[in-house]
């Protein structure tokens, strides 16, 4: 499009025609303000909105047109979040009609035809005069069908002192005081300066408007001018924004803030690509599974299960039927912050039963035998055996939110009491088995291969890294600030010297290995008072400077312990340092707050332990912990800005599932690893005003599980379940080598007899392992090794019912022999608690170093996070990027040389052959590895290989087109075994190469029997006077032809 620029300016107004044109270009009409006739207090278009409603109701007499429109004039807009939510209501749902002709049938009226998108009329408006007690000129309009449901306000691209900032100002603030007679009806709103254009309701706070970067889910996401682009064909497409006006936007029943929430463009994707998931897969016809959303967090998934949660209930009746939806949490507090928001959501869901299930036996009164509707939010621990079948309907949509945890474990579990051995089953099992025909989908930020198993495969996904470049989430800083340690080796060597002892005296060998694992895990060192004491002067140090950097900005902070009584010693070693930071105050400055807000403020120490309580804690610690209902004062607390509650120290609680935007920095003091790492360091990543990045302040090095983590959940998602297929060929290696060990041995009381008849029969296989050292010492290695591949496989799903019952046979045979003591042998509890002692002797902490620049944060995902990213290669990942690379060559040189494209394409058949067929012993992570490597070095040899055979001909004296035509000669020689020497071969092909040029040249070859004819012919002599075999002629003959095509089709 030509754009008018005024003295090398592209002004506001030059903005603003460009804009007009893209919307042109996607069917709009556009009018200038000047050419509608109308009083300047007339906001809609009425005959536009007349003629709308005569085509779609002809039989309306005029005085039902005028009462119709007037329901829509007549709303108030004052106040203006009143009038804004009811009219937009009126225009997404319609109304009932009654006609004024009793013996007329009242009809459902629409504003907007939702179902036609070419009944509407569209119409894109600008210099538009409103006088509503002031006059104002909003830059552009979005009408449909007369009415003015989006409003758009532009600033120059070229002038830095005028911002997005200032059209948002202009379009909430002056424009929702002086003509709220026009804002009433504005839905949508769009702030632009050419550079920036984002997309909200006129009661956003501005750093809640976001870009529609991608005009269709497939495409890349663009920035900057891209962005406009991206918006108008991604937003405002005409069957894009009517569906975003239906069933996109948001109005809490009773905000008490002025709200409206309107969809980004990953949760427009997201809900619609899981809507016609759940329909393809939907019992009877389908299986269940539903799928996964892999949504960063941070990213707004609870928003996303609620506009899924409309589309299931309002649209595609006929395959629905009016569900009933179950929203199925893992936690309490999980369960409180959807319920807050789907509680509210009743006009928008068009049903009033929407609640929290608070008890088991509120579950069953409320679902047993429902027969239609209802959205329920509830936690999976409420599903147990007794509950039984809820409901046999398939209309029931069970959606798992954070889907990685609890809501996996579907098969049967073991417990073991001195009464005898009885089955029990997963909350998820019970779930399942109390909606059989439901259909199950999950959200999670973090899927995991038995997410995937038990859900179905990932169906959107938007990752850390577009939420953080899409400005959804803030940046996240990492910043590495170890505290070394030094170990003494002769106080090493006495720790060794006191195993041996303990061996000696009859301590059993699995104890004794289990004991080094414990105490050469992390928390015997971390624990060390004086490394404890260097740690919280470094945090109390680094927190006070990061808050004096910014003092009026609210920076909450949180520090992750290794495990309770860590935490513990923290919080006591930070309180020797600050003691007024353990002292309850309503806020940190109370003279500076209201006495009317004080007055409902509670007063809390601005440092907490937050952590359940352990019935063996000690007195200080267990009443530390306190309650439920304390925890739950915490978490409003920590949530609120203006609480003295500042600092969290916690160890599991609040790491995953927990929104405080206020949180500003993360200090890590345990081992993390995958998605718990991931859940982890993102709680920092919420926007909040003033807050320009989250920090991650890492005291332990978690930085390569860090990346790999990234690099796992951090991208684009493939699904990993190729890693359960692994662990699934480790795990059932291992039970026949164990079966194959106990075959002598007579199972079956354990599988069909009595409780007690099942213990005992527990006993004697422990007995009859431990006949021998060398059984006992082979049987607990193979089910230490089939324990590890059991706890990945068993929430999967995948496991027969027979493979889960021998499983836990093993198991439970391995956990008698392990508990068993000999006379005065020291278990390993003790040896632990001596070992401790010896550990904390052996170290001594050198202090607190920064291992990068002073003053300096690595941020993830910017370039240079990027190129280290890269090198990051794990294994199953490299291998599936290889072979995508390799296809990719391999179909490029088959464009050149078609034969040996194909030769290049078995090789690389072969190697996947192998990989998908794995080596059944298999035992190990590290041998996955080097099994996955080596197939991946085979790969890079083809690839090498392929390279060297592109540029062979060069060496040969040849083109790669005579080459091409050599490597035909040369294949149909070698498979039919006569002899042919490699430079008649290669004289040959220069040959063919000229004939083919010959008759190639006509465009219509291909299409020519008579050419194609001539050249068969042609090639026979040439053949023949070459000496080559002549009964081969018609296989080099069409081999020819199919190269010759080859070129002709890719190379012009």
């Amino acid at each position: 499009m030509d754009y008018h620029f005024t003295r090398g300016n592209f002004t506001e107004s030059e903005l603003e025609k460009a804009i007009i044109e893209l919307f042109k270009q996607q069917g709009y009409t556009y009018l200038h303000g000047d050419e509608v006739h109308r009083p300047f207090q007339d906001v809609l278009l009425y005959d536009e909105l007349k003629a709308f409603l005569l085509s779609r109701y002809p039989d309306l007499t005029q005085s039902e047109l005028s009462k119709i429109i007037s329901r829509l004039d007549n709303i108030p807009s004052s106040p203006l979040y009143e009038g804004n939510r009811d009219t937009y209501r009126l225009i997404s749902e319609g109304f009932d009609f009654v006609r004024e002709d009793a013996s007329k049938i009242g009809i459902h009226i629409r504003f907007i035809d939702f179902n036609n998108v070419d009944n509407n009329s569209f119409k894109v408006v600008n210099q538009f005069i409103v006088e509503d007690g002031h006059t104002r000129i909003p830059d552009m309009l979005i009408f449909i069908n007369g009415i003015p449901v989006g409003i758009f306000e532009f600033k120059s691209a070229i002038e830095e002192g005028k911002t997005v900032h200032n059209a948002w100002e202009q379009i909430t603030i002056r424009y929702a005081r002086d003509i709220p007679a026009l804002l009433k009806y504005t839905a949508l709103s769009v702030i632009c300066d050419g550079a920036n254009t984002r997309l909200g309701t006129i009661f956003t706070p501005y750093e809640f408007y976001y870009a529609w970067n991608k005009a269709n889910e497939q495409d890349t996401v663009a920035n900057g001018i891209s962005s406009l682009f991206t918006m108008v064909e991604g937003a405002f497409v005409k069957d894009r924004v009517l569906s975003i006006l239906r069933d996109f936007i948001f109005y809490p029943d009773d905000s008490k803030k002025e709200e409206a929430i309107i969809c980004r463009y990953p949760q427009f994707f997201a809900a619609n690509k899981m809507l016609a998931n759940i329909k393809a897969h939907k019992k009877p016809e389908g299986d269940g599974k539903g799928g996964i959303y892999f949504g960063a967090t941070g990213c707004g998934k609870t928003y996303t299960m609620l506009f899924l949660s409309r589309l299931l209930m309002l649209r595609d009746r006929d395959t629905f039927h009016n569900p009933t939806i179950v929203l199925i949490t893992d936690r309490e507090d999980l369960d409180t912050q959807a319920s807050k928001l789907f509680v509210t959501a009743k006009k928008y869901l068009h049903d009033e039963n929407v609640r929290s299930i608070e008890t088991r036996a509120d579950l069953k009164e409320t679902l047993s035998g429902r027969e239609s509707g209802g959205v329920y939010i509830t936690t999976i621990q409420k599903f147990c055996e007794e509950i039984g079948v809820l409901s046999e309907r398939s209309n029931i949509i069970c959606i798992s939110d954070e889907a990685h945890r609890t809501q996996t474990g579907v098969g049967a579990k073991l417990k073991k009491t001195d009464k005898g051995v009885y089955t029990t089953f997963g909350f998820a099992e019970y779930l399942r088995r109390s909606f059989p025909n439901a259909t199950y989908c999950g959200f999670t930020g973090t899927p995991v291969d038995e997410a995937i198993a038990v859900f179905g495969d990932i169906v959107d996904s938007y990752t850390m890294k577009e939420a953080s470049d899409d400005g959804i989430t803030v940046r996240i800083a990492y910043e590495p600030r170890l505290v070394r340690v030094i170990l003494s080796e002769d106080d090493a060597k006495e720790i060794q010297k006191y195993y041996n002892l303990c061996a000696e005296q009859g301590a059993n060998e699995e104890q004794i290995e289990e004991s080094k694992r414990a105490m050469s895990r992390m928390t015997a060192i971390l624990g060390h008072p004086d490394r404890l004491k260097k740690l919280a002067a470094d945090i109390v140090m680094h927190y006070e400077t990061l808050c004096a950097e910014k003092p009026e900005i609210v920076q909450k902070a949180m520090i992750v312990c290794a495990d309770r009584k860590l935490a513990f010693k923290v919080l006591k070693e930070i309180l020797q340092l600050r003691p007024d930071w353990g002292i309850a105050k309503k806020c940190e400055d109370e003279s500076a707050v209201a006495a009317e807000d004080l007055e409902q403020m509670t007063p809390v120490p601005k440092i907490n332990l937050v952590a359940t309580r352990n019935p063996d804690d000690e007195k200080e610690l267990f009443d530390l912990c306190g309650t439920k209902e304390h925890r739950q004062k915490l978490d409003e607390l920590f949530k609120d800005t203006k609480s003295n509650f500042k600092i969290a120290i916690v160890v599991d609680m609040w790491i995953t599932g927990f929104d405080v935007p206020s949180l500003a920095v993360m200090y890590i003091d345990k081992p993390l690893q995958k998605h718990t790492l991931i859940q982890t360091i993102s709680r920092v990543n919420r926007v909040f005003e003033g807050k320009d990045k989250g920090l991650i302040v890492d005291y332990i090095g978690i930085k390569a599980e860090m990346m790999e983590a990234i690099k796992i959940y951090g991208g684009p998602q493939e699904s990993p379940v190729d890693e359960l297929n692994i662990s699934l060929g480790i795990f059932r290696n291992h039970l026949k080598l164990i079966d194959d060990l106990l075959c002598n041995f007579n199972a079956t009381k354990f599988f069909v007899g009595e409780p007690l008849e099942r213990l005992m029969c527990l006993n004697l296989a422990a007995e009859y392992v431990q006949s021998s050292k060398e059984m006992e010492s082979r049987f607990m290695t193979l089910s230490r090794k089939m324990k590890a591949a059991y706890s990945i496989v068993f929430p999967s799903g995948e496991l027969t019912e027979a493979e889960i019952a021998k499983a836990q046979f093993h198991l439970a045979i391995r956990s008698i022999i392990y508990k068993q003591i000999k006379g005065d042998a020291p278990d390993a509890e003790i040896m632990n608690r001596v070992v401790e002692g010896m550990v904390q002797k052996a170290i001594s902490c050198t202090g607190v170093e920064n291992i990068v620049d002073e003053n300096k944060s690595i941020d993830l995902f910017s370039e240079e996070f990027e190129k280290q990213l890269k090198s990051i290669k794990l294994p199953i990942t490299k291998f599936n990027a290889l072979i995508k690379l390799l296809r990719k060559a391999i179909i490029g040189y088959g464009h050149v040389n078609k034969v040996k494209a194909i030769e290049f394409d078995e090789r690389l058949r072969k190697v996947v052959e192998i990989y998908n067929t794995r080596d059944k012993l298999v035992f190990t992570s590290e041998v996955i590895a080097d099994f996955v490597n080596d197939l991946s070095d085979e790969l890079i040899k083809i690839f090498k290989d392929l390279e060297a055979d592109k540029t062979s001909f060069e060496a040969m004296g040849i083109t790669y087109e005579e080459k091409a035509f050599y490597d035909i000669l040369v294949k149909v020689r070698d498979e039919h075994g006569f002899v042919f020497a490699d430079e008649k071969c290669i004289s040959l092909a220069k040959e063919i190469k000229r004939l083919v040029d010959d008759k190639v040249q006509y465009a219509d070859f291909f299409n020519r029997d008579d050419i194609k004819n001539q050249l068969n012919m042609d090639l026979t002599v040439l053949l023949y006077k070459n000496g080559y075999p002549p009964e081969w002629d018609e296989e080099v003959f069409n081999k020819v032809m199919e190269q010759a095509g080859n070129f002709k089709k890719y190379n012009g």
